[in-house]
């Protein structure tokens, strides 16, 4: 889309959120989030996992209804769902048992539209986006690029003001992806035809260069506005391009530079007598399998100990928001280190991709032991008569110790990683818990 000075199209003003989680203590995701939309720009929303990227889609999409600020759509108070907004999900959402034009019209019945226009409009729409020729399919028979094609013509078709797109281009693959990234600013060019605006959610820094007009950059626990970052590149962008590589690199120093610090915080030695050192002493652990973690070992070992980390999302074909998940793990665990945009592997880390496997769980063992969330696991173990303890009660000890983060996936993290080095087992039927080389 071409660079505007346009009237603005929906805004948050101060706006925060609070999710209630089942033992009733409130989770904030949201922080004191400012953001306006302007007509003919295209704005990516981009951070790490649980920065609240897509919560802040759905405020503006008036889906959730925020717990305070201000939500304005043509500067006036937004009640309900925002009348000028339709969405593309992350899944293409599709009802299976509807063909193609089925799954379109069924969004202009609910407008109330009348019969001729339900079929002009779906006519249409299923011509703009290459889908003619396949009304008559079923979502069984369409590839992933063809869902996403569906779904994105089903937004179209309500003749939106403001098209939000929930990364509708990360689960096809990478070509697919890229000519319907195109197809889309093609689509939404044009400055007298809606959509007028695009707000996309996005963890691929290329994707969002490529596409966006202006970047915001959001930090997590809870999801905050960091930068912003004007994208003045001229249209039409090469991913290979100079330019484009040097705007990618400039949001990779950004977003690393906040998550991957080269100097470790001080936050204390946590004590008995200072609750607010203790909570912060308990490390998050990362949502990744020890399989990805062994992985980013074995890969730096195999290319001289250290490499870049944009290199080596592109050499794995690994989305660079789940890589650095990876990276932040494998350094929680003190086999890795990263200055600036370098993962570099430790002497620790190459002890133990080099160790036979028997040797390997002893060493995972040692250095989850050393992690704050599993010692205060272990020495709950130990503390009851019978050496298992129940998942709720390790559910609450994480959600005491870090309020800020997703309990349950923290969970199934601690078992996975775990179970990996027979430090942990658990019965998923009784759902306890015990140190699995002192039942043997």
């Amino acid at each position: 889309m071409p660079e505007t000075n346009g009237d603005v199209l929906c805004e948050l003003k101060n706006v925060s959120h609070e999710f209630t989680q089942p033992n009733g203590n409130p989770l904030r995701v949201l922080e004191a989030i400012n953001l306006t939309v302007k007509e003919h720009e295209i704005i990516a929303l981009l951070g790490p996992s649980g920065c609240g990227k897509s919560t802040i889609l759905r405020v503006l999409a008036g889906l959730i209804k925020p717990t305070k600020g201000d939500v304005l759509y043509h500067n006036s108070a937004m009640a309900g769902q925002n009348p000028g907004a339709a969405i593309v999900f992350q899944g293409a959402a599709l009802y299976p048992w509807m063909t193609v034009h089925q799954n379109i019209e069924i969004v202009l019945k609910a407008k109330g539209l009348g019969p001729e226009e339900i079929a002009e409009r779906s006519r249409k729409t299923i011509d703009l986006v290459g889908l003619a020729g396949f009304e008559e399919a079923y979502p069984r028979e369409l590839s992933g690029g063809m869902k996403q094609r569906v779904g994105i013509a089903r937004a179209l078709s309500v003749n939106p003001e403001i098209l939000f797109l929930d990364e509708p281009f990360s689960q096809i693959d990478a070509l697919t992806a890229e000519s319907l990234r195109a197809e889309v600013l093609d689509l939404c060019g044009s400055k007298d035809r809606n959509p007028k605006s695009v707000l996309m959610v996005s963890h691929d820094i290329k994707e969002v260069v490529f596409m966006a007009d202006r970047i915001v950059v959001l930090g997590a626990n809870p999801g905050r506005v960091r930068t912003i970052v004007e994208n003045k590149l001229p249209r039409p962008r090469d991913y290979r391009s100079a330019e484009v590589l040097r705007m990618v690199d400039h949001l990779h120093d950004i977003i690393t530079g906040a998550e991957m610090p080269d100097a470790p915080e001080t936050t204390g030695v946590a004590s008995s007598t200072s609750t607010v050192s203790s909570i912060v002493s308990i490390e998050p652990l990362p949502d990744i399998s020890s399989s990805e973690i062994v992985g980013l070992l074995e890969y730096l070992d195999a290319r001289g100990g250290k490499e870049d980390m944009y290199k080596i999302s592109a050499d794995t074909h690994t989305e660079f928001g789940r890589l650095l998940s990876a990276v932040k793990a494998a350094e929680l665990l003190e086999f890795v280190d990263t200055p600036k945009r370098m993962v570099v592997l430790e002497a620790d880390g190459q002890k133990y991709v080099r160790a036979p496997l028997d040797e390997r769980k002893g060493i995972w063992r040692d250095r989850l032991v050393r992690l704050g969330i599993f010692k205060e696991v272990v020495e709950l173990i130990r503390r009851q008569h019978n050496q298992e303890v129940h998942r709720d009660l390790v559910l609450e000890t994480i959600v005491f110790r870090m309020p800020f983060e997703n309990y349950e996936k923290v969970f199934d993290t601690l078992v996975r990683w775990g179970r990996f080095g027979d430090l942990l087992a658990y019965d998923e039927v009784s759902e306890l818990l015990w140190l699995q080389q002192e039942k043997q």
